[in-house]
């Protein structure tokens, strides 16, 4: 498996320093990373990172948008036509640094694209005007993953893009190859999807590009560790992406605050790992099959020998 976890988190223990949080997700057997652009390369060239990341053996899994200030009132949907054309050029700067840090994906959450009020927003024509930027930003760079990431609101009241539907909708109008979908855990269950359904429909068309794993209770993004809270529904997640052969990383969006960065990454690790062998020890052919099944206790009976 390709394993990445959340620089954020380990940023206040390190002291801001990536050079020596690099050589920690080494020194727990961490293999990618993915970087939020700008965030985390304002003072570092695309040279220099790819430097670091070798000198750690670590790989570029790629990067994710972080739009801030000006952007609050909406990014690629943005009213003011000049604040849209930045979010897409920021977005192409993003491409350009992730194909030179040999990176594969370029991950878009518009965390502000959406509404607060009723009568706020023109519906149709930030819809028209999201798909024209995502397109141009896909045929910018074909040669990279254009990955799109929901979350059905937080910051804003509603978010645009806030589904697995309407990620897919979007998807299929901008019609492109090299754009897809990237599921985060946790982000589902506020949406209350079952993320093995998403795992199942993108992995099936190879649109998957990306998986953040963490769990949580439905209500907020709460970004605990892997496997506690819904552990069977992690379980089968997890087979979906085995099953549909998911090659980019696995990134852990966990929100350590009270935990150690370091002890809550390698729980992490011990769980998606035990997870992976219990998959495997079971076998794919089994799982399918009790799933042909379509009997609950059958399916039942499957998570009694999960748990045994």
């Amino acid at each position: 498996m390709k394993l990445a976890t959340r620089i954020n988190s380990f940023l206040p223990k390190f002291n801001n320093d990536l050079g020596e949080i690099f050589k920690e997700f080494n020194h727990i057997g961490l293999s990618h990373v993915d970087l939020n652009y700008p965030e985390h390369v304002e003072d570092i060239s695309a040279q220099n990172m790819k430097e670091l990341l070798d000198k750690n053996d670590l790989k570029a899994n790629g990067v994710a948008l972080r739009f801030r200030n000006e952007f609050i009132n909406g990014e690629l949907g943005n009213a003011d036509k000049e604040i849209s054309e930045k979010a897409v050029q920021l977005t192409k700067d993003a491409a350009d640094y992730c194909r030179e840090i040999e990176g594969e994906v370029v991950t878009i959450w518009l965390g502000f694209d959406g509404f607060d009020y009723s009568f706020q927003i023109n519906y149709e024509k930030v819809w028209q005007q999201i798909k024209n930027c995502m397109i141009e930003i896909a045929d910018y760079a074909p040669d990279l993953k254009i990955s799109i990431e929901y979350k059905p609101f937080q910051p804003r009241a509603y978010a645009f893009i806030d589904s697995l539907g309407i990620a897919m909708s979007m998807m299929n109008e901008i019609d492109r190859e090299n754009v897809g979908i990237t599921l985060d855990y946790c982000h589902m269950l506020m949406k209350h999807e079952n993320p093995a359904y998403g795992a199942s429909i993108l992995g099936s068309r190879q649109k998957l590009f990306g998986v953040h794993l963490n769990d949580g209770y439905g209500l907020n993004d709460d970004g605990l560790m892997i496997g506690t809270s819904s552990l069977v529904k992690t379980f089968e997640f997890l087979y979906y992406t085995k099953l549909h052969n998911y090659d980019q990383a696995i990134y852990f969006d966990t929100f350590p605050v009270i935990e150690d960065p370091v002890e809550e990454c390698e729980a992490n690790l011990k769980m998606i790992t035990r997870i992976n062998e219990k998959i495997d020890q079971i076998g794919l052919n089994k799982i399918t099959s009790i799933i042909e099944k379509n009997s609950g206790v059958t399916a039942s009976e499957l998570v009694l020998e999960i748990l045994s």
